[in-house]
C-alpha cells in the first residue's frame, strides 16, 4: 500500500509532463539526425513562424473544448477570414478595417453557433458542421472558386511577411495572443466560468453562472481567432484561397487534445495547446527536412496523438 502511494506522484508527473518530455525527445532526435539543417537558430525562427497559424486557431478550439463542446467550422471560418480580408484589401479599404471587419463578422458567426447550440439544444458538432458547409459555399461565391492574389497591397502583407529584430511579426502575434488568453482563462472570472461549465454545467447553472451566454462567447471567440488565423495566412502568402484554412481543422484539435495531456490532467489549457501545436509543427518541420513523404508525416502525427491518449489513459489506470 505504501509503495502504491509512493508511486502515485511519479505516475502523476509522467501524466502531467510526459507530452513536454516527448517534445524534447523529438527535438533531440531531429537535432542528431540533421544537425546542420534542423538544429539551427534560423530553423527555430522558421518553426515559430510556421506554428503561429496553428497555435492561434488551436487556442480558439481550446476555449470551446473548455465548455465541453466542439466547433467543426474553424477551418471554413479561417478560409472566410482570409478571403474576406484579401478582397477588402484589393478593393482599397483601410488596412486596419481589412483585419477588424472579418474578425467582427466571424465573432457574430461564432455567437450564432453558440446560440443555436444553447437555445435549441442541438449538438455542437452538427451545428458547426452545417455552419462550416454554409461558409464553404459563401467562400466560393465570394471568389468564384479562384485564388485572390492580384493587386494585394503591400500594407496588407506587412504582418505576415515582416520581421522585428530578425524575428517574424507572426511569432510576436502568436505569443501575444497566447499570453492574452492564458491570462483570461487562468486569472479572469470568464475563464473560470468556462472551466466550471465544462466540469459540471448543471452545477454551474445552479451557482448562478450564465451558461448560455458564456458558451456563446466561447464559440464567438473561437470563430474570431479562426478568422484572425485566415487573415494572417493571407497576409503571409499574399493571397487567399476559398479552402485555404481547411487543412488547419484537424491539426488544431490535435494540438488542443495533446494540450490536455500537458500541465493539467485531461483539461483543455492554453499553454498545453501551445506545446501541442509546437510539437506538431516541429514534427512536420523535422520530417520535411529528412525528406519524409507527406503521407508518412500524417501517419506519424496520428500515431503520436494516439500514443498521447494511451499514455493519459494508462496513467489514470495505474493511479
Amino acid at each position: 500500500m505504501v509503495e502504491a502511494r509512493a508511486g502515485i506522484p511519479y505516475v502523476r508527473l509522467i501524466r502531467t509532463y510526459g507530452t513536454v518530455a516527448a517534445g524534447i525527445l523529438i527535438i533531440l532526435a531531429f537535432s542528431l539526425l540533421s544537425p546542420d539543417s534542423f538544429a539551427t537558430i534560423d530553423n527555430a525562427i522558421n518553426i515559430s513562424r510556421q506554428i503561429s497559424f496553428l497555435v492561434i486557431i488551436a487556442l480558439g478550439a481550446t476555449l470551446v473544448m473548455a465548455v465541453g463542446e466542439f466547433d467543426l467550422s474553424v477551418g471554413a471560418v479561417a478560409s472566410f477570414g482570409g478571403v474576406f480580408a484579401a478582397q477588402m484589401a484589393v478593393s482599397g479599404y483601410p488596412i486596419w478595417l481589412t483585419f477588424l471587419a472579418p474578425m467582427a463578422a466571424a465573432f457574430i458567426i461564432g455567437f450564432v453557433n453558440g446560440w443555436i447550440v444553447t437555445r435549441f439544444r442541438v449538438l455542437s458538432f452538427i451545428t458547426t458542421l452545417a455552419m462550416g458547409t454554409i461558409l464553404g459555399g459563401i467562400n466560393f461565391r465570394l471568389t468564384g472558386g479562384a485564388t485572390v492574389f492580384e493587386n494585394i497591397p503591400d500594407g496588407f502583407r506587412y504582418l505576415g511577411q515582416s520581421e522585428w529584430m530578425g524575428i517574424p511579426v507572426l511569432s510576436f502575434i502568436m505569443l501575444f495572443v497566447t499570453l492574452i488568453f492564458w491570462y483570461v482563462m487562468s486569472h479572469m472570472p470568464f475563464g473560470r466560468k468556462l472551466y466550471a461549465i465544462g466540469g459540471n454545467e448543471s452545477a454551474s447553472r445552479v451557482a448562478g453562472v450564465r451558461v448560455a451566454f458564456n458558451k456563446n462567447m466561447a464559440f464567438a471567440l473561437c470563430a474570431m481567432l479562426a478568422a484572425l488565423t485566415g487573415i494572417l495566412m493571407a497576409s503571409r502568402l499574399g493571397s487567399a484561397h476559398p479552402t485555404g484554412g481547411d487543412g488547419l481543422f484537424l491539426s488544431a484539435y490535435a494540438a488542443a487534445f495533446l494540450g490536455m495531456t500537458s500541465f493539467k490532467e485531461g483539461v483543455p489549457n492554453i499553454w498545453g495547446t501551445f506545446v501541442g501545436a509546437a510539437i506538431i509543427g516541429i514534427l512536420a518541420n523535422g520530417l520535411t527536412i529528412l525528406e519524409v513523404p507527406t503521407f508518412m508525416q500524417d501517419v506519424i502525427t496520428g500515431c503520436i496523438v494516439i500514443a498521447a491518449v494511451l499514455m493519459q489513459k494508462l496513467g489514470r489506470g495505474k493511479s
